[in-house]
């Protein structure tokens, strides 16, 4: 289980590679689409929320302020939203390594 100060620092880390990510990524592609690097954004932006999301009914419960079947709710969306995401990742890299191993 990801301590704390681990789950900080990826949120940190993920929050300045949005930040930086900015120029065209939220631009639409010429047919009229979405363009792969905003829906990319949009995913990995709504993965942060979840994260936020969750960090807050802890931090509610804590006071107690929250249910615990809130914040556990919280907790099982983000798992779902990060386990998504890293598994969206692994199919990425997996077809840029095909990519790279075919011949020109």
């Amino acid at each position: 289980m990801a301590s704390p100060t681990i789950a900080a620092n990826a949120y940190a880390n993920l929050a300045r590679v949005l930040e930086n990510s900015g120029g065209g990524a939220g631009k639409a592609t010429e047919a009229g689409g979405q363009s792969f690097a905003s829906m990319l954004k949009d995913a990995v932006g709504s993965v942060m929320e979840s994260g936020r999301k969750s960090d807050a009914q802890t931090v509610a419960m804590a006071a107690g302020k929250a249910n615990v079947m809130d914040v556990v709710t919280a907790v099982a969306d983000t798992d779902v939203a990060v386990s998504t995401l890293v598994s969206v990742r692994d199919r990425v890299i997996a077809a840029y390594e095909d990519i790279m191993k075919m011949p020109i």
